[in-house]
């Protein structure tokens, strides 16, 4: 039998009864109900103090434990199973984890607890168990709890209505801002920065002192967040978005500078990394997209991080551009990352809403005065109370004869008590009081101790009411702490913030534009290499070793270009596919490169047969054209405008013809002349008027007929007819290293499709003709390649000129058995000669 029945009291008539409900609605009931629990409970601060109910009460039990900032350390274990024990329900599991981030200096901007012990790290090692670490509140969580025995906030029954808990702290500084938070509720989520104190607390004076302070004042005081790992912000668009509707988007970079030892080596030194990023899994990210080969240029990682700061050394190889990979940095890992400001928090502990910056400092305005005003009430009360005894002190004291006449005839202590008060109107706690009193007040000095501390109270007393009546005076008082937190505990700003947004830099800007040989082998493998690296020399001789190549492998193509020039790829199938020449590896001179696919997205068993290299303003000449020439003498003339746009996998140039392939192409202003020249030495130019524009997929027309055996080697461009050309030249090179120069004007105009005429007397001791090119400065330089990597180069001057049906003399001698792969024109006025001779095998 129930208590209640025992008592024969009334039960609830609905006790027992079964209701029906609609599953629906208590389904939207119960999970509104679970929904603002977590909302309120457990996921979102309350804008006041900034504490989520977890954190509050971590710092409540520090003050039960009296571990203030200069008490002793106590063992976390101790202080997790008060939390738990005492205030908190979910169990010590919950409680350390939010325990140790109050300690990390790296999570927050002012930790909140001073942690003993390993509390975790920036690598995202775990803090060791709570048994082995100690902790203490720090002077930023004292100024939390400062004043919660004045009764200045409420109180509530904890989970088990054994003791109560305070449901918000008094919090003398605008806390919410200055570690932000993370929370994730059910259906919305809270994600605020943290910022320099010295700067919010400027922010909440400015507010105090001028309601109607607007977004625009308060930007300048307070520029942005304040992260405690530091970097860099770039832009103020989002931070203003931030601050005027609760919501916006930071860009964070770490910081890196590039450093040159002296011996040449360059190195990127991280120092700096954005807030809440794994600097393990930084450089585990880095380390990964060295080893896909998605980032070039990097031989060496190390994390020489330690208790001084962060420093993660990344070394570059040689020829590498710090400045870009330190952009691909930005672009492929976390060094540089957004963070996006949500500034959502409870509202008088229950209505989550998102706020402005100036919401959040009148919301903390607003709590401050309540604190104050109730701290001052409870000041006010305690100086009332205490002045009233002093005065019946006082008074007791200039009738002392006759106070203790009667107490000496009363026969206990309640007829002596009723006689003080009716003799010298007193009230009971001031008889009391002088009930109490001791011998040695009687003396002189002890009365004007006490005549001086009821003078003091007086004063105490006018003040507070004073403060109660004045609503600018409350303020001032307010004002005035926040400027004492500012001088005590003010920091200079960490982060720091440019006004330029980041968006998708050009690596046209991180890049120096210089002169660089650009090497494409037989099977695909490409680089560049600066045009230093390569000396001049007389005609005749050797020449540097300019590629390792395999033995069933050799040089194909090589061209001088600027590394800011776009470089086009065309492919033996017809397709093209664009770049910028500072794509390319950057190596040495004999380093083989690297796959043209780890470049373009070129098919397996595709093969490029046609690079070019142009500017990037070319593209916006509207009458320009490119010229196309295949292994079987078609040709096609397309605007080069409808080439512009290259999806990363390639687009159709040509539309071939069965068993024919691309192999030459060349850009033209519509009035060129076409010059094609085959390997057996027949030549034939025609105007480019000949060819009509096609469409960029056509198939093209007949440019030459060719003999038996015969095929195109090169193909050309020059303006005006070759009969009338006193300038240029035809430079024709043999496989077997015999060239010469020939003027152009011995190449008469011809109509497209026939059979040409003779550039070359191609014999078995010449070999068959490799390239062909029209020259006109003798100051460039040729540059030779062999099929085994031998370079040489020379200056044009030094070719014999000689007629056209002639064979040629010797530019190139050979080692073993070895041929001419390709031939590059390079401007000498680029280029600077190296002084020392390096002949390498």
């Amino acid at each position: 039998m129930s208590k209640d029945n025992a008592l024969n009291l009334p039960l609830d008539p609905n006790i027992g009864e079964v209701k029906p409900q609609e599953i629906i609605e208590e389904m939207r009931r119960s999970y509104l109900d679970y929904a603002m629990s977590v909302i309120v409970a457990r996921a979102l601060p309350d804008v006041r103090d900034g504490l989520k109910p977890v954190q509050r009460r971590i710092l409540v039990t520090l003050k039960d434990l009296n571990l203030s900032p200069g008490a002793k350390h106590r063992k976390s274990a101790k202080i997790a199973g008060d939390v738990s024990g005492n205030y908190h329900p979910h169990g010590e599991s919950n409680i350390y984890p939010a325990m140790v981030r109050l300690a990390q200096p790296f999570s927050l901007r002012y930790p909140l607890v001073d942690g003993q012990g390993n509390f975790g790290s920036i690598d995202g090692d775990e803090a060791a168990a709570m048994r082995y670490t100690e902790a203490r509140m720090t002077h930023v969580a004292d100024l939390l709890l400062a004043d919660i025995d004045k009764d200045t906030v409420d109180y509530r029954e904890n989970y088990d209505n054994t003791r109560t808990e305070p449901v918000v702290l008094p919090a003398a500084v605008p806390h919410l801002l200055l570690n932000g938070t993370v929370g994730i509720a059910v259906g919305m989520a809270s994600n605020i920065p943290p910022h320099n104190i010295g700067e919010i607390i400027d922010a909440t004076v400015a507010v105090l002192d001028k309601p109607e302070t607007d977004l625009e004042e308060l930007i300048k005081i307070v520029p942005g967040p304040d992260f405690p790992t530091a970097a860099q912000i770039y832009g103020q668009k989002g931070i203003l978005e931030a601050y005027a509707t609760g919501r916006g988007r930071v860009v964070i970079r770490g910081v890196a500078e590039i450093e040159e030892s002296k011996s040449g080596k360059q190195t990127i030194i991280i120092s700096e990394i954005p807030y809440q990023v794994n600097k393990a899994e930084l450089v585990l990210k880095i380390a990964d997209l060295v080893r896909d080969k998605k980032l070039d240029g990097i031989s060496d990682i190390r994390d020489e991080s330690d208790r001084q700061g962060i420093r993660v050394v990344i070394e570059l190889k040689k020829g590498s551009y710090p400045k870009k990979i330190l952009n691909r940095l930005f672009t492929l890992t976390p060094l540089q990352t957004a963070f996006h400001i949500n500034m959502v928090a409870l509202v008088d502990g229950i209505e989550p809403r998102t706020l402005s910056l100036k919401e959040v400092l009148e919301y903390f305005i607003a709590h401050r005065v309540q604190v104050v005003t109730r701290r001052s009430k409870y000041d006010l009360q305690k100086a009332l109370d205490r002045a009233h005894i002093l005065e019946g002190l006082l008074t007791a004291l200039d009738s002392i004869d006759e106070v203790v006449s009667i107490i000496r005839k009363s026969s206990t202590r309640e007829e002596a008590h009723g006689k003080l008060m009716a003799k010298f109107k007193l009230s009971e706690v001031q008889a009391n009081a002088i009930l109490d009193m001791r011998l040695a007040t009687l003396v002189g000095l002890e009365r004007d101790r006490l005549q001086s501390e009821l003078d003091e109270k007086r004063q105490l007393i006018e003040y507070l009411q004073s403060i109660l009546s004045d609503e600018t005076k409350m303020r001032e008082v307010i004002k005035a702490e926040l400027l004492e937190v500012k001088k005590n505990y003010g920091d200079k700003r960490r982060t720091v913030i440019f006004p330029q947004e980041v968006g998708s830099f050009s690596a046209e800007d991180l890049i120096p534009n210089e002169r660089v040989l650009v090497t494409l082998t037989k099977t695909n493998y490409v680089k560049r290499v600066s045009i230093q690296e390569y000396h001049t020399q007389g005609r005749g001789g050797k020449g540097v070793v300019g590629m390792a190549t395999k033995s069933e492998d050799e040089v194909q193509f090589t061209c001088a270009a600027d590394t800011h020039d776009d470089i086009l790829f065309f492919t033996d199938r017809g397709r093209l596919f664009k770049t910028k020449v500072y794509e390319l590896p950057a190596v040495s001179r004999q380093a083989k490169g690297s796959a043209i696919a780890n470049v373009v997205q070129i098919a397996p068993d595709e093969k490029v047969t046609a690079v070019l290299t142009a500017q990037p303003k070319i593209w916006s000449e509207s009458e320009s054209f490119l010229i196309m020439g295949t292994e079987k003498g078609v040709v096609k003339k397309t605007l080069l405008k409808l080439y512009q746009n290259v999806r990363s996998t390639g687009i159709r140039a040509i539309n071939l013809l069965e068993g024919d392939s691309l192999r030459w192409v060349s850009a033209s202003n519509g009035e060129d002349t076409v010059m094609i020249v085959t390997v057996m030495g027949q030549s034939i130019a025609f105007s480019e008027k000949d060819i009509r524009p096609m469409g960029r997929t056509a198939s093209g027309v007949r440019g030459i007929k060719l003999r038996q055996a015969d095929g195109v080697v090169a193909m050309t461009t020059t303006i005006g007819n070759p009969e009338d050309d006193e300038e240029h030249e035809l430079l024709t090179v043999t496989e077997k290293g015999f060239g010469k120069r020939t003027p152009l004007k011995q190449y008469n105009l011809q109509k497209r499709g026939g059979v040409g005429i003779k550039a070359a007397d191609v014999t078995k001791r010449t070999g068959p003709v490799i390239d062909a090119q029209i020259i006109s400065d003798l100051n460039a330089q040729v540059v030779l390649t062999s099929r085994s990597g031998q370079v040489i180069k020379m200056p044009l001057k030094q070719v014999k000129r000689l007629g056209r049906v002639t064979q040629g003399v010797t530019l190139m001698r050979f080692k073993q058995v070895d041929a001419v792969a390709s031939v590059a024109i390079a401007d000498a006025l680029t280029e600077v000669a190296q002084t020392e001779e390096t002949l390498l095998s």
